[in-house]
């Protein structure tokens, strides 16, 4: 018998060996500026993968994703999407901000797919470009409804030079020429590199412009060079950032300076406790539940980029078979309608390419004493 089964090995050295895993490619920053975002990226991934394959993965093979960091780095970006274009990778999970994603989308012209992890990219329709939650036309928008609403109708913008910051600025213009708003302003605007260590020049200005609140358009590290640039100043406006920054191991950092009204213009798996009981519920404690057992802690920050985009392209896979094309599964995208996640219910045929607007952004507080974040308005932002 001995000798029968090791003939078959020898004949058939695959039939008893696991099935090879279905790889799925990801570029994010697990390095540079970005660092902090890329972990918990690469954790909803990590969590994903885990509860994928528990489920037999995909038509019985395991899934990998195989990740690669760019350093938070353009140039390096577009190195790795050109190896992974060389390799005919259908589809491409990553980057992860509005500079890499915009510097990489050139080379997916005609595919792979390419799903960006940063709300400030903006893919035409019929693309092969994605992008992860609500635009950040949509968060601005929000934001900017929620001011009005209260009677904050003189703004300011401190916003940082990269591409990021540029996005938001551009993005405030457009929010602010909505008929609803009319008579809010800019009354002053301010801007700062990514590497600078204060803003103190910039903060003076801001609080001899009469603003009732500030938008600080940047992310991570500088968010932190503005907020205690703020409080050294005395500045003591509400200040709202972009969901970049919606993380309590972040925030938590900044105790001794953070102001008393933090917003941020968030999705609705930021606020658990506060969605209604329903669908998109269930799928916000699916989350949490699955991050629980998998790694021991809750998600947070960005790690809501990557959990809908990816559960999408996998259903993709999944319903076109192992060998889908990065235009099958483009087109599987498109025709998604009433497609639930944790961040609301994807509809992609108004050609957005990302499935969310401001019906699915409600803007949040910061809270200290519960080291996280509560609601203060309804979907849309109108509190």
């Amino acid at each position: 018998m001995g000798l029968g089964i090791l003939a078959m090995l020898v004949c058939f050295p695959g039939s008893l060996r696991a099935a090879d895993p279905y790889e799925i490619n990801v570029i994010t920053s697990l390095t540079g500026q970005s660092a902090l975002g890329g972990k918990q990226v690469s954790d909803s991934l990590r969590v994903i993968e885990t509860r994928v394959n528990q489920a037999g993965g995909i038509a019985g093979r395991p899934i990998k994703f195989a990740i690669a960091d760019d350093q938070t780095n353009p140039q390096i970006a577009v190195s790795l999407m050109n190896a992974l274009i060389a390799k005919n990778a259908p589809v491409i999970l990553g980057p992860q901000i509005t500079a890499t994603c915009n510097a990489v989308f050139p080379l997916v012209q005609d595919g792979p797919v390419m799903w960006c992890f940063s709300p400030g990219f903006h893919p035409p329709k019929d693309s092969f470009g994605f992008s992860s939650n609500a635009s950040t036309a949509a968060l601005l928008q929000t934001t900017v409804r929620y001011f009005h609403a209260l009677g904050l109708t003189k703004l300011a913008l401190i916003a940082t030079t990269d591409a990021t910051g540029q996005d938001g600025e551009r993005t405030l213009d457009a929010a602010l020429t909505a008929r609803e708003v009319q008579g809010t302003t800019i009354v002053a605007r301010e801007h700062f590199n990514v590497t600078d260590i204060s803003v103190a020049a910039q903060m003076a200005h801001l609080k001899a412009s009469g603003a009732q609140a500030l938008i600080a358009w940047a992310t991570l590290t500088p968010l932190g060079t503005v907020l205690r640039g703020a409080n050294e100043a005395g500045l003591d406006l509400p200040i709202a950032t972009t969901n970049a920054n919606a993380s309590a191991a972040q925030l938590k950092g900044y105790a001794s300076f953070i102001p008393k009204t933090l917003l941020i213009a968030a999705m609705f798996n930021q606020v658990p406790d506060q969605v209604p009981n329903g669908p998109i519920k269930r799928k916000v404690d699916q989350f949490y539940d699955d991050y629980k057992a998998v790694l021991g802690f809750a998600p947070e920050g960005s790690a809501n980029l990557a959990w809908d985009s990816t559960y999408i392209v996998l259903e993709a896979i999944k319903r076109i078979g192992p060998g889908a094309t990065a235009r099958q599964i483009r087109a599987y995208i498109e025709g998604l309608h009433g497609w639930i996640g944790i961040n609301g219910v994807y509809d992609f045929r108004d050609g957005s390419q990302r499935g969310l607007s401001d019906k699915d952004v409600l803007m949040t507080r910061w809270d200290p004493a519960k080291n996280g974040f509560v609601g203060v308005s309804k979907a849309g932002g109108l509190p």
